[in-house]
């Protein structure tokens, strides 16, 4: 393209002061051909017979037939194939060449679209960069909503663009709003068309079950027809220029309370493009009686799944993890996130929520929960060594109860005796508590005594603690001996001559 006065005087030249192209090109520094096209677009058919003979002319039926079948080939290849056929001009000169002779593509008039007061509103997502939230990075998202008469914006920013943030995008700008339109126009996007072809369109059930509610029509536009919602994607390039850039926040609630300043402030200021005499602010005056009443109770939005709980008292959501009472464990739950508050349900009871983490690889937990579990570990720990004692030494049973009644601390004996069972054996340790308990002494010293007072009477070593490994299958094993004079029988025979 060349400036409006360059081709002014390209035309002044060819027709008052009668020069040939060649000089025009010449004098001005201008290609030939640009100059042919300068005449060429101003109807001067003269132009064309003043062209000489080029050595394009004999190609001149293939390039144009190839054209029409394929009117966006690329200059490069169409001068490949002409180079194959015989033609033996260069490249760059061939460009200038093609797009003389390329036809123009067909422009698409639109209608200028208008709408009544109170009857659409226009919806999208716009994407906003990311934000970086604890170890993790946010993809930072703004709803929009615009009404289509007045222009009067409602702008949300989101950490995400799933359903329950685009649904409780529409709840929020309803109440902004006091009321909604009739019509909500989206994009094909998916949060509110699943699935499209033609005009077959099915919907997400989750914004059919909003609309039901609030009593509006979902209409996607046309495919590829987004000036079919020119209003909020004007919306969106305007929230980028006005509001966001070199916008400075601490955080996402932060950052929505200035967005919601600056939509019933500058944004409420600006002329209203249906009636310059207005401002938007004044024409949503004039619209808002139009819109549909609220009702009372506004929609659900929170996320609802159900979650597994393992082997530890935590469930997984968005990338964390969230405990629940050890009771619970190896059970399916059911998990309600808000935007700020995760409940966790079992049926229809509430066993515990917490706040939510925008994090990563967080463990989000109650100290009541822990606290219980370890108890309750603590518990389980003492009632296997009490199982371990009685199977090894039932009599531990008796002297346990007999100190229980004396007001003995318990834990502290079990400890006491499982030690002694480890060092001594089970053998020695039942008899030691059948000595202690005859002698009305049920406390772990005195079988300490006994067993060291038999020790010391067989003449045996002192005993050594033995370290056993962790596992519960070993340290809790026992091994019960038996008695050996049922083997002595065997010996009482006299050996006989095939004995040698």
């Amino acid at each position: 393209m060349i400036p409006k006065e360059l081709e002014a005087k390209v035309l002044r030249l060819y027709q008052v002061e009668r020069w040939r192209i060649g000089t025009i090109a010449r004098e001005l520094g201008l290609h030939h051909t640009t100059v042919r096209r300068v005449l060429t677009q101003a109807g001067l058919p003269e132009a064309r017979h003043s062209i000489r003979p080029s050595i394009l002319d004999p190609y001149l039926p293939f390039l144009r037939e190839t054209l029409e079948q394929y009117p966006r080939l690329p200059a490069s290849r169409l001068h490949e194939m002409l180079q194959a056929r015989g033609y033996p001009g260069g490249a760059d000169h061939f460009r200038h060449l093609v797009a003389l002779h390329r036809p123009r593509p067909v422009t698409e008039a639109y209608l200028r679209l208008r709408t009544l007061p109170g009857e659409q509103a226009q919806v999208d997502w716009g994407s906003f960069g990311t934000v970086r939230i604890g170890r993790a990075e946010r993809r930072l998202s703004a709803f929009v909503m615009v009404l289509s008469w007045c222009r009067a914006i409602f702008l949300r920013f989101f950490l995400d663009q799933k359903m329950p943030s685009f649904l409780q995008g529409h709840v929020e700008a309803f109440d902004h709003f006091q009321g909604n339109t009739r019509v909500l126009l989206y994009d094909n996007l998916k949060s509110a068309v699943l699935e499209r072809v033609g005009d077959a369109i099915r919907f997400h059930p989750d914004l059919l079950a909003l609309a039901a509610h609030y009593r509006f029509e979902p209409r996607p536009v046309g495919v590829a027809r987004g000036n079919e919602k020119g209003r909020v994607e004007r919306a969106l390039r305007y929230i980028r220029s006005a509001y966001f850039a070199a916008r400075r926040w601490r955080d996402l609630e932060d950052l929505n309370a200035q967005a919601k300043a600056w939509t019933l402030g500058p944004a409420m200021g600006r002329p209203c493009p249906e009636d310059k005499t207005l401002t938007v602010g004044q024409a949503f005056a004039q619209e808002q009686p139009q819109l549909l009443s609220l009702p009372e109770d506004p929609a659900p939005t929170d996320a609802r799944v159900e979650v597994r709980v393992g082997k530890t008292p935590y469930v997984r959501f968005d990338r964390n993890d969230y405990s629940v009472p050890h009771t619970h464990v190896r059970r399916t739950l059911t998990l309600l996130a808000s935007e700020k508050e995760v409940r966790i349900l079992d049926g229809m009871e509430e066993i515990t929520r917490h706040p939510r983490s925008y994090s990563q690889g967080e463990q989000v937990e109650h100290s009541e929960h822990i606290a219980a579990l370890v108890a309750h570990k603590r518990q389980a720990r003492e009632e296997r060594a009490k199982d371990r004692l009685q199977h090894a030494a039932p009599h531990s049973r008796e002297m346990l109860v007999c100190l229980a009644q004396r007001g003995g601390n318990l834990g502290s004996a079990t400890a006491s005796l499982q030690r002694l069972l480890d060092r001594y054996g089970a053998q020695e340790l039942e008899i030691a508590l059948q000595e202690a308990l005859a002698k009305d002494v049920p406390h772990p010293h005195a079988v300490r005594q006994v067993l060291e007072r038999r020790r010391q009477e067989r003449g045996a070593p002192p005993a050594i603690p033995v370290a056993l490994p962790d596992d519960p299958r070993v340290r809790n094993l026992v091994v019960k001996p038996h008695a050996l004079d049922r083997y002595d029988p065997i010996r009482t025979e006299e050996p006989t001559d095939d004995d040698h």
